[in-house]
């Protein structure tokens, strides 16, 4: 085999690798996949360099979701509660006729 070809194979399965890893850790794989599918296009695009775009699209990836997030979370507390109705008013009290009448 090419030293090419072998180099090629040994990024292959690295990057399995981190899919695999990404995939048992969900909770914390947040944009990860989504960024290192775009990276990887990126990178073969940009030069048959797709496990590095992958990585750095799984970061990336990670970075902004977290950032989403957190805008979220932000949103969430900073919108204003439902303040409860405010206590209505009594009527004012009725008069007899007879009071008002005074001698």
């Amino acid at each position: 085999m090419k030293l090419k070809q072998v180099a090629t194979r040994v990024m292959a399965v690295n990057l399995a690798g981190l899919i695999f890893m990404v995939a048992a850790n969900g909770a914390e794989a947040k944009g990860c996949i989504k960024g290192a599918a775009v990276g990887a296009v990126a990178g073969h695009v940009a030069g048959h360099h797709a496990v590095v775009g992958a990585a750095a699209g799984c970061v990336v990836g990670h970075h902004l979701a977290k950032k989403k997030q957190q805008e979220d979370l932000r949103q969430r507390h900073e919108q204003p509660q439902s303040a409860p109705a405010p206590p209505r008013a009594l009527p004012p009290p009725k008069t007899s006729s007879a009071q008002s009448v005074s001698t």
